[in-house]
């Protein structure tokens, strides 16, 4: 059966690709009308429609002050009986590109809390503030304000590094904890090993600006079903143009706040907090 949804969710990436450059090749005589954003716009949309009506999701927006806001999917009807669960997305994409998989079969068993963080999404600060523990004081903050005071917190990626910060500082908030696909608690060596592994440097591969590098992280960042693999490259430009990706963190500070996620957090200390730490090659 999996093998066959593998299949399946290939030939879709494959037809859709084909009708995007088809379209690209029907159109091109109108360039301004082609760097319209049409295909990133129309996937949001599906991906909503998705989350509300397949999911039982609602979107909502907290203000936490008149500096900070906080969007947030979470459930049309909480459910006292079911505990209550955080998933955090990584750098680049938003709520709902990056748990689209895993959303409606959790939804089942949990309270789904979605956020997007601070510059991507719907989330936006004027705070110049790029910490992660940032992120997690906002995070913490919206949620209070939605009703949740005890959670478990499910991170990915740049979304464990906040995920880490919140265990840390809301012990009394956090149940469990699981991270993902972050560096927290890797030695020094064990990252310059893996960065040198890919070739690349970090800032080129987090921040993509033309479609070869989107492609490139997607590589990287997906084992299976690449959604990627047969997407011409103007459709890839427009995820760029977009900040879909990269989101709004772009700034004279991304370099500073990156290269301090490669510094720090060597060592896992989260006191009592039941954490489980995955992570692959």
């Amino acid at each position: 059966m999996e093998t066959l949804r593998r299949y399946l969710r290939h030939l879709l990436s494959f037809y859709l690709s084909l009708t995007a450059t088809l379209s690209q090749y029907l159109f091109s005589p109108f360039p301004k009308i082609r760097r319209f954003p049409v295909f990133v716009p129309t996937i949001e949309a599906l991906l909503s429609f998705y989350f509300s009506f397949s999911c039982n999701l609602v979107q909502c927006s907290v203000d936490l002050d008149d500096q900070t806001t906080m969007h947030f999917w979470g459930p049309a009807h909480r459910k006292f009986s079911k505990p209550n669960l955080v998933m955090i997305h990584g750098y680049g994409g938003n709520s709902r590109w990056q748990f689209v998989y895993q959303v409606a079969q959790l939804a089942e068993s949990f309270n789904l809390y979605i956020p997007d963080l601070l510059f991507f999404g719907k989330s936006h600060t004027n705070c110049t503030n790029r910490s992660e523990t940032f992120q997690a004081e906002c995070v913490v903050a919206g949620l209070k304000r939605l009703g949740v005071e005890r959670c478990s917190v499910y991170g990915i990626s740049y979304g464990g590094y906040v995920g880490y910060r919140m265990a840390e500082i809301y012990s009394e908030m956090v149940e469990k904890l699981v991270i993902v696909s972050s560096g927290v608690g890797c030695t020094e060596d064990q990252k310059g090993k893996h960065l040198k592994s890919l070739g690349i440097d970090i800032l080129d591969l987090l921040l993509p600006e033309k479609p070869e590098g989107v492609r490139l992280l997607v590589e990287k960042s997906v084992y299976r079903s690449n959604p990627f693999k047969w997407a011409p490259d103007f459709i890839l430009q427009e995820f760029v143009d977009c900040r879909v990706v990269i989101g709004k963190f772009l700034d004279d500070q991304s370099c500073v706040v990156i290269g301090k996620f490669l510094d720090d957090l060597n060592e896992f200390i989260i006191g009592s907090v039941n954490r489980w730490i995955m992570w692959g090659e």
